[in-house]
């Protein structure tokens, strides 16, 4: 993180305010290269785990850390990453970040024992960690507060899809080369971004102040062990005292983290902006709507009940796409005319639509009915992406940039692992609840395997004979019938906290709806009038 030292008259922001139109340009496409690396890397490896598992005979367990351990070690760093940016300068951050991924995509690369895999991917969440905030930083620096909503929404919509790019790439791959080429293109991917980062301005706070070590530990902690717990529930149950213990732990960190803050000369994260209206919707409204964001269950679906391969299972969920990167990049637009809470409210309610009209999915519907809800959910999630993003990082001051883009991933990676704990848990609690009563009359190993999950139960039925066409058709089943259980759950947590955020978040004149207050303040002119 040498450049901001090196150069001290391009070290503050005041650098990147003079930087020409197509300067900033550049800045913007080489910084959104880095965040799709990033948000690509999460989810290329779930097509390439069953080709993993054989080539390295990994156990259920590891193959579940190959891939949370890069999204434990990049949630509970995000915060101290981004400091570290905002001090000594987030070009900086970000190629030391590039360096690290590189690095530790490299290692798996060459080497296949499922141990190495584990710990190369946790490091390779670390340099994510630098890379990540840093992105958004540099773009909210370089353009002013009149163009910065343009783009910063390129930027969300380009993060928003990310996932989607990084199934068909790997998908991609997995046609011609093994599961290295994925590694191998991360590394590749990596170099070439570093080289690009190169040629773009720095910034960083130009009254930097000391870092806060005590709260970027225990900020970290309290996030490790949260999101720990969430990972660890749906394979162990809510009860477990695993579980329990974690998340306990985490809360428990996190309020201990607001008390530290508020002592601090210097904090890591002034906690009293999530007083600010503006900025707790921006992040409330990203923790919900990352939840909704169950596209493992409408994937395991394509999967297993349409018999989709993973490439053509990415190729399914491009058209949501759309929507998504055509309201993120207007959001300049729609967001002053309609005002932050109309906007939230509008966008979290499409997406709790687009999940209840999933309910009409059966095992015998076919693509189009399981693609035009998700097109509703994306006109949902465009709505709410941009914006989101936009308030957090123009409430923040000009030299948080950095933690306040942390902040915005934070809560995009908490919310996604609440999500798929939630569903997931309750996926595999309904599959088992409602398909064991189906499966009187197949011996006991049998109804074990196939009531664990629809995969094993599938690959039991294609062993059984003329038998597994009936366990199959139970199994699917019950999948769809657990699958509803969760997306009705999930629909109505998003329904309420549109309708809770929606009275907390600020309209277009920047004030809040306060029902409580109106009413009694109504009740305080009907006295005086007595």
């Amino acid at each position: 993180m040498v450049d901001a030292m090196t150069h001290p008259t391009q070290a503050g922001d005041f650098a990147l305010a003079g930087l020409s139109r197509r300067a900033r340009l550049w800045l913007l496409t080489v910084t959104c290269f880095g965040v799709l690396v990033v948000i690509s890397s999460m989810v290329a490896l779930n097509t390439a785990l069953p080709d993993i598992a054989t080539a390295t005979s990994a156990t259920q367990s590891q193959l579940t850390w190959i891939v949370d351990s890069y999204t434990l070690a990049l949630a509970c760093l995000l915060l101290p990453a981004g400091a570290l940016g905002d001090r000594f300068g987030r070009r900086g951050a970000m190629l030391v970040g590039l360096a690290i991924f590189g690095a530790a995509s490299f290692v798996p690369a060459v080497l296949s024992n499922p141990t190495i895999v584990i710990v190369s991917r946790g490091v390779a969440g670390a340099g994510a960690a630098l890379i990540m905030p840093a992105t958004l930083s540099l773009i909210t620096a370089a353009y002013s507060k009149e163009e910065r909503n343009k783009a910063v929404g390129i930027w969300a919509g380009v993060a928003g899809s990310g996932a989607v790019i990084g199934m068909l790439g790997s998908g991609g791959l997995l046609n011609f080369w093994s599961w290295h080429a994925i590694f191998w293109a991360f590394t590749g991917a990596s170099l070439t971004i570093f080289i690009l980062t190169l040629t773009v301005a720095s910034s960083r706070d130009p009254d930097a102040k000391p870092l806060d070590w005590r709260g970027a530990a225990v900020i970290g902690g309290a996030v490790a062990t949260l999101v720990f717990g969430i990972l660890q529930a749906p394979e162990r149950g809510w009860t477990h005292p695993l579980v329990v213990t974690n998340i306990g732990v985490g809360v428990l960190l996190g309020l201990a983290f607001g008390f530290v803050e508020v002592r601090q000369r210097y904090p890591l994260l002034d906690v009293r902006l999530f007083a600010v209206p503006a900025f707790a919707t921006g992040a409330a409204t990203i923790t919900v709507f990352f939840l909704s964001m169950f596209g493992f269950l409408v994937m395991q679906y394509m999967q297993m009940i349409l018999g989709y391969s993973p490439n053509k299972t990415a190729l399914a969920l491009t058209p949501i796409m759309g929507p998504m990167l055509l309201l993120s990049v207007l959001s300049f637009w729609y967001l002053p005319r309609l005002g932050l809470r109309a906007v939230i409210f509008s966008g979290l309610l499409l997406i709790a639509a687009g999940v209840i009209c999933l309910l009409g999915v059966t095992s015998g519907s076919p693509y189009w009915r399981a693609a035009w809800p998700m097109l509703v959910m994306s006109f949902g999630i465009g709505l709410c992406t941009a914006p989101t993003t936009s308030v957090i990082m123009t409430t923040a001051p000009d030299d948080k940039q950095g933690v306040a883009s942390a902040v915005n991933d934070a809560s995009r990676e908490i919310g996604a692992a609440l999500g798929i704990a939630l569903a997931g848990s309750m996926l595999a609690g309904q599959y088992s609840k409602t398909l064991i009563p189906n499966l009187i009359g197949f011996p006991k190993p049998v109804r074990d395997a196939a009531s664990s999950s629809l995969g094993e139960a599938l690959e039991v039925a294609r062993r059984l004979g003329p038998a597994g066409a009936r366990l199959a058709e139970v199994s699917k089943t019950a999948f769809i019938d657990a699958m509803h259980s969760s997306l009705l759950v999930l629909a109505v947590l998003v329904a309420v906290s549109a309708v809770l955020i929606g009275l907390w978040a600020p309209g277009r004149d920047d004030q809040q709806l306060r029902p409580v207050r109106y009413l009694l303040a109504r009740r305080r002119r009907g006295q005086d009038q007595d």
